[in-house]
C-alpha cells in the first residue's frame, strides 16, 4: 500500500515489514473504534435495520454515524486484507534473500575449505599431443599435478624424477592426481610406445 511508502519489490528490509505491521495496527485500531460506535449506538453491528416496522428511520440511533462507521470499517476491512497480502509478500520475500544469501555463504565457505584441502602440486601440464598417451588417459592442458605414481611435491626436485617413473612403468598403469577447476581428479595413465616421441605425449 502507498501510504505505507513500502517498496513492492524484493529489496524490502525487516524495518519495511515493521512498517507494514504498524500500520496493519493501527487500521485494525481504527476498525474497533468504529465497531465501539455501533455497538454505543444500541448495538447495530453491520446489518441491523435503521428503519422501524412503519418503514420510518429508526429515532433512537443516529442514522448518519452508523452510516458512516460502517462505511469506514468496509473501506478499511478492504485495506486491512490488501496490507496483509503485503505483509504476507514481504516477509517471503526478506525469507527468499536471506536464504540466497545464506547459500551464497555456503557456497563460498565450502568452495574455500575445498581449496584449503587440496594437495599441493610440483608441475603444470602445458601441451597435450592428440592421440598419445596422455591425451588418450584424460590429461589436459593446465592440469596441476600432485601425484604422479611415486612422485609427489614432496619428494620432486626435477622433470628427470618423473621421466625415470615412465621410463620403469612402459606398460604399466600408473596413477596420476592433478588438480583441475579447483578439484582433484584421479587419471590412470599407462606409459607406451605410440606414432610420436616419447611415452607419454
Amino acid at each position: 500500500m502507498s501510504e505505507a511508502g513500502v517498496p513492492r519489490e524484493s529489496a524490502a528490509t525487516m524495518l519495511d515489514v515493521q512498517a507494514l505491521i504498524d500500520k496493519k495496527d493501527e487500521i485494525e485500531a481504527q476498525i474497533k473504534a468504529y465497531y465501539d460506535v455501533l455497538e454505543d449506538q444500541k448495538g447495530v453491528g453491520m446489518d441491523a435495520p435503521l428503519i422501524d416496522r412503519e418503514g420510518y428511520p429508526r429515532a433512537d440511533v443516529d442514522i448518519y454515524q452508523v452510516r458512516t462507521a460502517r462505511h469506514n470499517i468496509v473501506c478499511l476491512q478492504n485495506d486491512h486484507k490488501a496490507i496483509m497480502k503485503e505483509i504476507e509478500e514481504a516477509l517471503h520475500n526478506l525469507h527468499a534473500r536471506e536464504k540466497e544469501k545464506r547459500n551464497k555463504d555456503d557456497a563460498e565457505a565450502q568452495a574455500e575449505a575445498c581449496l584449503q584441502n587440496l594437495p599441493e602440486s610440483f608441475a603444470k601440464i602445458d601441451a597435450v599431443t592428440p592421440g598419445s598417451p596422455a591425451n588418450l588417459s584424460g590429461l589436459q592442458v593446465g592440469d596441476e599435478i600432485v601425484a604422479f605414481g611415486s612422485v609427489n611435491a614432496s619428494n620432486f626436485q626435477t622433470l628427470q624424477n618423473i621421466a625415470s617413473v615412465v621410463q620403469h612403468s612402459e606398460g604399466k598403469p600408473l596413477s596420476i592426481t592433478v588438480v583441475r577447476d579447483n578439484k582433484s581428479v584421479n587419471i590412470s595413465l599407462t606409459p607406451q610406445r605410440w606414432s610420436g616421441k616419447g611415452l607419454l605425449g
